[in-house]
């Protein structure tokens, strides 16, 4: 075990290494322009202060040209001058973004002369020394975790028992995963594909542990998935949501440690302690801080003696010696006056925990110092096969039984480093493989049209998933189509680009990326006939496994959301557009080959899929091959030759 987590610490350590280097390379190599243009700056924002929101400043970032970027809400971003030197004095967390503006909070005002500054996405080390430092002090339930995966644990089987559902409307297959999640001894894995009611589950798996008086930690990587839970369950069950309030979604702060802090019935005395804090500060501005020039030496005891002697020495001016045994004596006051504070709000942050049947926090927040030597009975993760082992351990560490929830078929957690790539399978998938009786799948999909779903569940789910919805398809949002593309009847098409001159794919100078004019140019005419009869441009979104293709579609500017694989996990869309990008001659298909990605582009429409794509490069690969023939045989394969 010992070898196995130095192990884990090493990989981190590659990772942290390698996030951190190419941040740095990027801040010191690129112009401002060029990491505006890969989506990790923004530049010419005016900066205003629109308000407060628990003791942080809100500051509001616009400008008239539209924001395009990566920079998402919970994201640490930098603030700096627009010309000049990228550095780390003021960081700050988006909290809101909008097509000319982001706002961002902060612990302190920006300078005056921050007229004109840029925005950059900046790559923070915490999440990775938490990690670290939990791995290298593993409680006994965080090495109770890694002997499920070193050894071969031997588990009675789990049973059903009955259960009075909170949600009367779960199928079959969801009542079983709460029920064998309930009565499991150790530990239950949700294996919940797409659209098939994962939350839903998990949160009536909360009640029932809640009902039976049980302490749960609810965690994810995600702020986002935090958040969910956080909705569903936040009027239902005494909880508590531990993060940094800019992280969380504003609707929820009220579920906020910070604003249960500001609400309980002891901050009254809290609130006196700093405003008795606040008034000594302001005090002692009116007197000189010792600095070395002024105490030559002197001790802040020799200082406080020799004023109350009325002596001097050193040459220090007597004035000197008591404007600065002043400060001391006010600094001393609010020293200890912070030390109560804190204390203070520690007990009514303890108090809050302690009152809360449900703990809410992302991975890395889970290792804050308030849990510290709080133990759960339940530790439940969500998107658990999309978050690395350092991470789940965090949370996993602080409860006696866990029940993991997620989908091992879809992208596993993006990773940096090629020498950390280990990190990307995860303890969804090793106990998946290795516990099979401990899981159950959620079997009923309600998001998409059956035909839509079809191969993707005898592919990569073994057929056993079954349509909740049946056919839906746009003529139900009273869309009309004219032509084979845009009918809805014809829910999945895919346009083949392989009697096309101009087909192939291109690569810019410099870049591992793939770009297809081609494809982009079919894309667009998809986009704009949509839009043209009507369709809400909501509905729509582009996929394509490439960003220099995502770039290429962006310029189109056709107010559709485009995006890679990664960026679409975990959402849907009316109507797909996948764009795979790879043609040549050499038949290589590079990333394409990793069928989860396939997996994830191909079940994020509801009612229409259209792919774009060559044949003669793509049937090079047995899945692709077979996903041809099934679109040649169930849908409309149109050969793009015009």
């Amino acid at each position: 075990m010992k070898k196995y987590i130095e192990k884990l610490i090493k990989l981190v350590q590659l990772e942290r290494n390698e996030e951190i280097r190419k941040m740095e390379w990027e801040i010191k190599n690129l112009s401002g322009f060029e990491r505006e243009k890969k989506g990790r700056a923004i530049l010419n924002l005016k900066p205003k202060v629109i308000g407060e929101e628990l003791g942080l400043y809100l500051i509001k970032f616009g400008r008239s040209k539209i924001i395009e970027t990566e920079i998402n809400v919970g994201d640490e971003v930098l603030i700096n001058k627009n010309e000049g030197k990228v550095r780390d004095d003021f960081k700050g967390v988006v909290v809101e973004k909008g097509s000319r503006f982001i706002v961002v909070s902060l612990d302190k005002l920006l300078p005056k002369s921050f007229k004109e500054v840029r925005i950059d996405l900046y790559a923070s080390d915490v999440t990775y020394k938490r990690q670290i430092d939990n791995l290298k002090n593993l409680s006994e339930n965080g090495k109770k975790v890694l002997l499920y995966i070193l050894k071969d644990v031997k588990f009675d089987d789990i049973k059903k028992i009955d259960f009075k559902p909170f949600d009367e409307n779960l199928n079959y297959s969801q009542k079983l995963s709460i029920s064998k999640a309930l009565s499991s001894k150790n530990f239950f894995l949700i294996h919940g594909p797409f659209g098939t009611g994962k939350t839903r589950t998990l949160v009536e798996y909360i009640l029932q542990e809640v009902r039976k008086g049980k302490k749960v930690l609810v965690s994810a990587d995600s702020n986002m998935a935090v958040d969910n839970l956080v909705e569903r369950l936040s009027e239902k069950v005494s909880h508590v949501r531990i993060g940094h309030p800019s992280r969380v979604s504003k609707k929820l702060l009220s579920s906020t440690l910070l604003f249960k802090i500001q609400k309980h019935e002891r901050y009254k005395e809290l609130n006196k302690l700093k405003e008795k804090f606040s008034n000594l500060t302001e005090e002692r501005e009116k007197f000189q801080k010792p600095i070395q020039k002024w105490r030559r030496g002197l001790s802040d005891e020799q200082i406080l003696k020799l004023s109350k002697e009325g002596k001097t020495t050193r040459g220090i001016p007597l004035k000197m010696i008591n404007t600065m045994a002043e400060w001391i004596t006010l600094n001393n006051k609010i020293e200890k006056i912070k030390e109560e504070m804190e204390k203070f709000e520690e007990e009514i942050s303890k108090d809050i925990i302690e009152n809360s049947s449900v703990v809410f926090s992302t991975n890395s927040s889970s290792y804050s110092e308030i849990l510290k030597g709080v133990e759960f009975d339940i530790v439940v993760i969500d998107e658990a096969a999309q978050t690395t082992i350092p991470s789940v351990l965090i949370p996993l560490s602080k409860g006696k039984k866990f029940v993991l929830a997620g989908d091992h078929k879809q992208l596993p957690p993006t990773i940096i480093s090629e020498k950390a790539k280990e990190l990307s399978i995860t303890l969804f998938e090793i106990l998946v493989d290795k516990y099979p009786h401990t899981k159950e799948l959620l079997n009923i999909q309600y998001r998409m049209n059956e035909k839509i779903m079809e191969f993707p569940n005898k592919e990569f789910y073994n057929g056993k998933l079954k349509s909740g919805v049946g056919n839906i398809t746009l003529k139900d949002l009273g869309f009309e189509g004219n032509d084979k593309i845009t009918k809805p009847e014809n829910t999945i098409i895919f346009i083949d680009t392989k009697n096309r001159k101009d087909k192939t794919e291109g690569q810019k100078k410099d870049s591992n990326s793939y770009f297809n004019e081609l494809e982009a140019n079919i894309v667009k005419d998809i986009v704009k006939r949509f839009l043209k009869l009507g369709l809400n441009r909501e509905f729509i979104g582009v996929i394509t496994p490439y960003d220099d293709q995502v770039d290429l579609i962006k310029s189109f500017n056709l107010g559709v959301e485009v995006n890679t694989v990664d960026g679409f996990q975990g959402r849907e869309k009316e109507v797909i557009i996948i764009s795979f990008v790879r043609s040549n001659q050499r038949k290589e298909l590079g990333f394409l080959t990793d069928l989860r990605r396939l997996n994830v582009s191909l079940t994020r429409a509801k009612r229409k899929l259209i792919c774009i794509g060559d044949s003669s490069t793509l049937v090079n690969h047995q899945t692709y091959k077979k996903f041809i023939e099934f679109v040649k045989n169930k849908g409309i394969l149109l050969d793009f030759t015009i």
